[in-house]
């Protein structure tokens, strides 16, 4: 492309997408064997459950051949229906995603104007901040604490502060990168410190895995309780291991709700293979309970390591930890992948001494520890 292309271009997008930071989605492990000549690449970026996903799915997607010409039902219907009745839930009021980030793309799309506010956690999932920006919101950033735990009053002081109140607040309980969780009562005094006239968006991506820590809220019978507009996302990403064919669905506080977002997704946003799969999967609980009590058990083990070594990590409800290394974190991140480990490391402003590290398989976790070991020159 030429320079005179790229400035046409440059100027015909609109001016809130120009400035838009890439979302950091990592390497794959492909490029990884191929640029560092390793083997075997232990998948630590991603936060995906190393267990997989339940035999069922296998059998159904195998089952699935013929009917790929076919398109699938818009409104995943079966699958609405089998979340409904579980979550205690009207069918109209689910909506389904091509992942949880696909319906954070929904709402940024339906509800946000230009000038709008949001207020969101940092350090954040990143689509929290690219996708209202993209909308031309203005985003408000509340940092957790020096202890990397929320802030519960700059949360209400954010809430309420401000000539208007914001369209948007996006709550990820609990945090994407710092895994840190809002407690039943510290969930309901931001809940209760949100304006009526804000949408409330509920982050439950690794829901699965914070419901096993003490004093986690149950997020849905809060809101139900309230007398506002609210959604609840979650995903099959993580603990149903299903990160590779995108499913993601919201509970939302009623029908028009939903109904609105249904006008602003694409109609067939979660493929057939991606329904057939996660209605398998949901019909296969115990697999999860499986895999989730075994990786919550693995990052208590690989904390406890941690601490021993000396290391500092925020508090985890999920299946990650979030390490503050004390020093920059590309040449850490850089020095792993040479060893065949991949992990996050962040990027956000303030963070950059911080990685994020999923919990994988015993192997892949053992690896991790020599690794970051022998890079950060501890003593094992």
């Amino acid at each position: 492309m030429t320079t005179a292309s790229a400035e046409l271009l440059s100027r015909l997008a609109r001016p809130e997408v120009r400035d838009l930071p890439a979302y950091n989605a990592g390497l794959s492990s492909d490029v990884v064997r191929q640029r560092y000549g390793v083997t075997h690449v232990a998948r630590l970026a991603s936060n995906e459950n190393p267990f997989g996903p339940s035999p069922a799915v296998a059998k159904a997607l195998a089952e699935l051949a013929g009917a790929a010409a076919t398109y699938p039902d818009a409104n995943s219907q079966a699958l609405r229906s089998a979340i409904a009745e579980r979550t205690g839930t009207q069918a109209g009021q689910v909506v389904m995603g091509n992942g949880s980030e696909n319906l954070l793309e929904v709402l940024c799309q339906a509800f946000l104007s230009p000038g709008d506010r949001v207020v969101t956690l940092s350090p954040s999932f990143g689509l929290h901040d690219i996708y209202p920006r993209m909308m031309g919101a203005r985003v408000q950033m509340v940092p957790v604490t020096p202890a990397l735990e929320f802030d519960v009053d700059a949360w209400c002081d954010a809430l309420a502060g401000g000539p208007q109140p914001p369209k948007l607040a996006m709550l990820s309980n609990p945090s994407n990168p710092v895994g840190c969780m809002l407690d039943a009562h510290a969930f309901r005094r931001i809940v209760q410190a949100t304006p009526p006239e804000t949408l409330l968006v509920i982050d439950e991506a690794y829901y699965e895995y914070a419901r096993l820590t003490p004093g986690f809220p149950d997020a849905l019978a809060e809101l139900r309780a309230q007398s506002r507009p609210w959604i609840a996302l979650r995903t099959f990403s993580k603990a149903w291991g299903l990160a590779g064919l995108r499913v993601g669905y919201g509970i939302a506080s009623d029908e028009k709700l939903v109904q609105i977002l249904d006008r602003v997704r694409t109609p067939f946003n979660v493929n057939l293979a991606a329904q057939t799969a996660a209605l398998a999967a949901w019909k296969d609980p115990a697999h999860m309970e499986m895999s989730v009590r075994e990786t919550v058990a693995r990052r208590d083990a690989l904390a406890a390591q941690l601490h021993a070594l000396g290391v500092t990590m925020a508090p985890s409800a999920a299946n990650f930890l979030f390490l503050n290394l004390q020093r920059a974190n590309g040449p850490v991140a850089e020095g792993l992948l040479a060893r065949g480990v991949a992990v996050k490391p962040w990027k956000e402003r303030g963070y950059e001494n911080f990685i994020r590290v999923s919990i994988g398989s015993a192997e892949d976790n053992a690896l991790f520890l020599q690794a970051f070991t022998d890079v950060m020159g501890l003593a094992s």
